[in-house]
């Protein structure tokens, strides 16, 4: 009998690194089962969690489709392969990594075009003038027709690339495209720009849950350990643990601090005991102003801060927010 929860992965290239890197920080080190052909990985620590490796546009269908119980893609395939998502899958974390922007492209020459409103002209002038709609080479048709449509643009038609989209303006397949682009290197080199309004998604890598999946008891256990080790981890990355002896009255100074940095308090000295250390989770950010208040409290000691593996909540929004998505 299998695991009771699987999660989808990118099987190779770039994407497959930064998944396998993240996984590996919050100390579940992915490995590739031996004699699955590849196609399937463990992670270290989760054996109630079964991995398969399949193709980006493939994890996107099978989330769709239930198939699986979570997956890592970019954003932008699971919006393409269903614009409208809410139901059926919902987007746990993005992960900080695969940034690409889905965007309205032109050729430069096109001097006097800045904005989809310009556009609109174009494609309306075009068709006045060839008798033919103006042609967008794209793989995205869905989020291109979405898009176009909320901007009141009708006269154009889409040519579905099937190569580097890029390219189609020049090879006279198409007179714009629409296309993903992380720092616009490619689209300059190809003699394109950027509509100013003309972002349709700013894309990334995203673990998502399905809402279609088969979310049984043992299935929703095994997601709430994956996910509050992966939150932990997270959280430990943005915090400190500051340690300081505090004397006097301590609940105020204690209360002036979490307030100020929203910060909390981890541990205190055993009952009884007059005036001892305590420790406290601040954002990593806030250090200096969590410092400065103890000092305006009139904390004379020393302050020490620590840096942590993982820091768990007890009620983290994460989890919560997962669990109120695939229901009761």
């Amino acid at each position: 009998m299998g695991a009771p929860l699987t999660l989808a992965v990118p099987s190779k290239g770039r994407l497959y690194e930064q998944v396998q890197d993240y996984f590996a920080d919050a100390g579940l080190a992915m490995k590739k089962a031996a004699g699955a052909r590849g196609y399937r990985a463990t992670l270290a620590g989760l054996p109630d969690v079964d991995v398969m490796l399949l193709s980006a546009s493939e994890i996107a269908a099978a989330l769709l489709a239930g198939d699986v119980h979570f997956g890592v893609t970019g954003e932008d395939l699971i919006r393409e392969a269903s614009p409208a998502i809410e139901g059926r899958v919902h987007l746990v974390k993005p992960l900080g990594f695969g940034h690409a922007d889905v965007v309205v492209a032109v050729p430069n020459a096109w001097i006097d075009v800045a904005t989809m409103a310009d556009f609109d002209d174009v494609c309306a002038a075009f068709y006045q003038r060839h008798r033919r709609r103006l042609r967008i080479a794209t793989k995205y048709v869905t989020l291109t027709r979405n898009f176009f449509a909320a901007a009141g643009i009708a006269d154009y038609r889409i040519v579905e690339s099937a190569g580097a989209t890029e390219g189609a303006p020049a090879a006279g397949t198409a007179e714009a495209i629409v296309d993903i682009t992380s720092t616009g290197t490619t689209l300059a080199a190809n003699g394109l720009k950027v509509l100013e309004d003309g972002t349709i998604l700013q894309s990334q890598a995203q673990l998502a849950a399905s809402l279609a999946g088969d979310w049984n008891a043992a299935a929703r256990e095994a997601a709430a350990r994956l996910l509050s080790r992966l939150a932990a981890r997270e959280r430990a990355k943005v915090s400190l643990v500051l340690r300081v002896r505090l004397d006097g009255d301590p609940d105020a100074t204690l209360a002036a601090v979490t307030a100020a940095v929203a910060g909390s308090v981890l541990s205190r000295p055993a009952a009884g005991n007059v005036g001892g250390e305590y420790a406290l989770l601040v954002p990593r950010g806030a250090l200096m102003e969590a410092v400065a208040v103890l000092r305006a409290k009139g904390c004379a000691e020393g302050v020490t801060a620590q840096e942590v593996d993982y820091v768990f909540e007890t009620a983290d929004p994460m989890v919560t927010d997962f669990t109120a998505a695939i229901g009761a």
